[in-house]
């Protein structure tokens, strides 16, 4: 008798304990359960959208950001000027388009201004596309009307700048800012001008469908500038570090898995991103981008890139005198 109450006592005991086990065992994976985490919201203004981002794409679609607490919206907004205007008005907390613009608002007189604090693409991302498909030398150039981008915006700013260094002026040919940037390529298309600077995949579209075809990469022509970068109010960085050093995180995680990975891996993993274009297609801008060495190994911004942009800028004559690196660039969560 006794031993049957005690077997009973046992056996409840056990149970108990089982039951207790389960529930801390639940209580444990819930909490290591992605789906319950607590995210804080990001939007994120990129200034094209482009495969020659691809880093970016590939740390969302990855799910870094996720990882480091980040629910992230990247909202196309044509235009640097567009994405500044979308930073300081709050609607985007983070701003993704050419470090030039963090400098124009600076120059403007904003305390509240835009700070650079990661970067991604070091070069000139766009393509010069001709009528011909022949071989193409820079002083082709002489005596033609090209479709160079937005006055002030960094397409048109590194043309030119590149067209000096090679001893060409902007008096030797029609160099013509006239035209909305998302409008370029329809305009050309439409039959104006002898050339067109375009990013990808818009180059690789015009050439199949018999438009235009690729002749130069700006990019080789025009050297390395921090060319795309990460920016945010100067308050938002001041109050969100963590958000800034886990977004820059995510972003190092991107440019880490494009370099160690292959052009075609890296276009299976971004190509929810582009979903009209097709895989090979996609697999071959990667290809393009990576050949013309476009995006930095870290996200660091150096201080003789930052100074180019201005050399650009001042040739341009959208700048008159240098503003401070310490000002407008924060590398403190980059490698």
């Amino acid at each position: 008798m006794n031993g049957g109450i005690f077997l009973k006592k046992t056996i409840i005991t056990l149970v108990a304990l089982l039951v207790i086990v389960l529930l801390a065992i639940g209580v444990f994976y819930k909490k290591e359960d992605k789906s319950d985490k607590e995210f804080t919201s990001i939007t994120v203004a990129e200034v094209a959208h482009s495969i020659f981002y691809a880093p970016m794409y590939v740390a969302d679609s990855l799910g870094y950001f996720k990882d480091e607490g980040l629910d992230v919206e990247i909202v196309l907004t044509s235009g640097a000027d567009a994405v500044a205007a979308s930073v300081i008005s709050g609607d985007a907390e983070i701003g993704f388009c050419g470090s030039e613009q963090s400098i124009y608002i600076y120059k403007g007189g904003a305390t509240d201004y835009l700070i650079n604090f990661a970067g991604l693409t070091k070069r000139d991302g766009s393509f010069i596309i001709g009528r011909e498909n022949k071989e193409f030398d820079i002083n082709d150039l002489k005596g033609s009307h090209i479709i160079a981008g937005r006055e002030g915006g960094m397409p048109a700013m590194t043309l030119a700048y590149t067209l000096y260094e090679n001893g060409i002026k902007l008096d030797d040919l029609n160099f013509d800012t006239s035209i909305a940037f998302a409008s370029m390529t329809g305009a050309f298309i439409g039959g104006t001008g002898d050339f067109v600077t375009a990013f990808e995949p818009t180059g690789l579209q015009l050439e199949k469908e018999g438009n235009g075809y690729v002749v130069a990469s700006l990019g080789k022509l025009g050297g390395e500038v921090p060319y795309t970068t990460y920016m945010a109010k100067k308050s938002y960085l001041n109050k969100n570090p963590k958000v800034i050093e886990g977004f820059t995180r995510a972003i190092q995680k991107g440019l880490d898995y494009t370099f160690s990975h292959s052009d075609k891996e890296v276009a299976e993993v971004i190509q929810k991103h582009f979903p009209d274009t097709s895989l090979d297609d996609l697999t071959e801008v990667v290809k393009r981008y990576r050949d013309n060495d476009s995006w930095y190994e870290t996200t660091y911004i150096t201080e003789d890139g930052f100074k180019r942009v201005q050399d650009i800028m001042m040739y341009s004559n959208q700048l008159n005198e240098y503003v401070s690196y310490e000002d407008l660039v924060d590398n403190e969560y980059s490698k």
